[in-house]
């Protein structure tokens, strides 16, 4: 038989183990605040609009003179985005060890939105990580040179990828070896302008 008295000790015990567990969480909770001094997690920025004086972070020339979707990153520490020419100049500047990481957004043009010519809207910013890229194709980007094309939509990615062949990956998937490769500045035989499928 058991001793008078017990089960009230095992509930007091079980009482105290679980404010123990509650305390525990409560406190995790807070030091988890504790690394964005214990603000909520805030928005990444919106993307800027593109002016006459955006210029390549790499090739050190006017935006305004390549066809083709451009990219913007934009840092924790700085004003003005860091802008690129072209879309695997955005992904080497994640890749390459000496950038700067503290980036709070990265944003591609929406080729989906592009005209003929190759160039999308002012307007045309998208989050580059949910991106649908098509790579490998014969289309020619900024510089002259092929580059990954940047979609919103998977449906646009597919389309011109029938136009231009090619692959289509997403942000976490684009090849570092693509990336790298040394551009072919050249358009070669049967290379086009990036546009719009007709």
């Amino acid at each position: 038989m058991s001793a008078p008295g017990r089960p009230g000790r095992q509930a007091g015990a079980t009482r105290t183990r679980a404010a123990r567990l509650i305390g525990a969480a409560l406190l995790a909770a807070a030091l988890a605040g504790c690394g964005n001094g214990g603000e909520a997690s805030s928005p990444p920025p919106s993307p800027m609009a593109m002016t006459d004086d955006a210029i390549g972070h790499y090739c050190g020339m006017n935006l305004y003179e390549h066809i083709g979707p451009k990219g913007q990153i934009i840092l924790r520490d700085r004003d003005v985005p860091v802008w690129f020419s072209t879309i695997r100049e955005l992904f080497a500047y994640t890749i390459l060890p000496e950038e700067p990481k503290a980036i709070l957004a990265l944003y591609v043009q929406d080729m989906g939105r592009a005209g003929p010519d190759g160039n999308p809207p002012a307007d045309a910013w998208i989050d580059a990580r949910t991106a649908h890229y098509l790579i490998e194709s014969t289309a020619i980007g900024g510089m002259g040179a092929p580059d990954a094309l940047p979609f919103a939509r998977l449906e646009d990615a597919r389309a011109y990828a029938e136009r231009y062949g090619g692959r289509i990956v997403g942000f976490k998937d684009m090849p570092e070896d693509y990336v790298l490769r040394a551009p072919e500045l050249t358009p070669s035989a049967g290379r086009e302008p990036a546009g719009a499928p007709s």
